[in-house]
């Protein structure tokens, strides 16, 4: 699926590993990057790449945080919120072709399946249960 929707996504310069950080400030606006990264269960190093790439791509931008100038409160720009539908949509299309011949219900059941690895192993690796 990575590389489906890398193809669907390149003309606007988002690589697979970006999209979900984009999608995920969309949805919550003023989010900082530590609460991005624990949203996510994805660590720290990564999300900081992602970010600065969407950012060098003038799709998201960062503003103090009023309340603790420590962290930066993340926003889309106005050419993040144009693409927004735009990903949506590709990644709407990769959703298609890869649940073509599986009924909405295997599909979502597959999705709380995964989703439950990916609790586990988050949990594991970061000196959870070792079971």
């Amino acid at each position: 699926m990575q590389i489906l929707i890398a193809a669907e996504l390149a003309p606007y310069r988002i690589g697979s590993g970006q999209y979900i950080f984009l999608m995920a400030i969309a949805g919550r606006e003023g989010i900082t990057q530590k609460e991005l990264s624990e949203s996510l269960l994805i660590d720290k190093t990564t999300t900081a790449k992602a970010i600065a790439k969407l950012e060098a791509e003038g799709y998201v931008r960062r503003e103090a945080n009023p309340a603790d100038n420590r962290y930066q409160l993340l926003y889309l720009t106005e050419a993040g919120r144009d693409v927004v539908p735009k990903v949506q949509q590709g990644l709407n299309q990769v959703k298609s072709k890869a649940s073509k011949g599986i009924s909405d219900e295997d599909y979502a059941f597959m999705l709380d399946l995964l989703k439950q690895v990916l609790r586990n192993v988050s949990e594991h690796t970061r000196g959870g249960s070792a079971n």
